[in-house]
């Protein structure tokens, strides 16, 4: 029978979270050099703080689903992409071929009402994220160039679609499913407890400008 890696194979919860960050920050700084934008720059792009982005390309912090959003529009890519490269490959997994993400690991990225935590890596070709807990109030629109699958774990949520037809409005339940073109503004929100709520989303990275930022 295959053996289970040990548990001391691996680093510290800590640790882990500092390295996490670190690839995040390290990440964005690469790209923003890359697009020849100093941090003042990109912080006026973003209408985000000077020093807030200092610190999350030194590691220091992490962004929300919101600013990171913000920062990925401002570099040309999706918040999504960015979170991919803040992922370790597990002891017991090939990095050629296999990326496991165990339960509660992976960083987590504040969102309005919970977490979103990335379950994908830069090698793939579709993007997952677990949402833990949603907010009872719509926020800000998102959009972005992949495809998107939302699958509802548990609670309730209503999806609202900026779509060539006109708005569309969706309640969905555990189980139900929806999905939705690339360039498809789109948020949601809890209807009754957030607390509830668990989601699975699938973006298709086609179409993104840096697949590897």
């Amino acid at each position: 029978m295959p053996t289970q890696p040990a548990p001391s194979t691996s680093p510290a919860a800590g640790d882990t979270d500092a390295l996490l960050r670190a690839e995040l920050g390290s990440a964005i700084r690469k790209l923003r050099k890359e697009r020849g934008l100093t941090l003042v720059q990109l912080a006026e792009r973003a209408a985000l703080s000077h020093p807030f982005l200092s610190q999350l390309e030194r590691g220091l912090t992490r962004p929300s689903m919101s600013s990171l959003h913000r920062i990925a529009r401002a570099l040309g890519t999706t918040q999504q992409a960015l979170m991919t490269v803040a992922a370790v490959p597990h002891p017991g997994a090939s990095a050629d071929s296999v990326h496991l993400v165990r339960s509660g690991e992976g960083l987590p990225v504040a969102n309005r009402g919970g977490t979103a935590r990335m379950l994908g890596a830069p090698a793939y070709s579709a993007h997952p994220v677990e949402y833990t807990g949603v907010g009872e109030r719509f926020d800000e629109y998102y959009d972005h160039p992949g495809d998107e699958f939302v699958y509802v774990v548990t609670g309730e949520i209503e999806i609202d679609l900026q779509t060539a037809e006109g708005p569309r409005l969706h309640v969905l339940g555990p189980g139900d499913s929806i999905y939705y073109p690339g360039g498809t503004p789109h948020r949601w929100r809890a209807v009754g407890d957030g607390s509830r709520v668990r989601l699975l989303t699938v973006q298709n990275a086609t179409g993104e400008a840096d697949r590897h930022p």
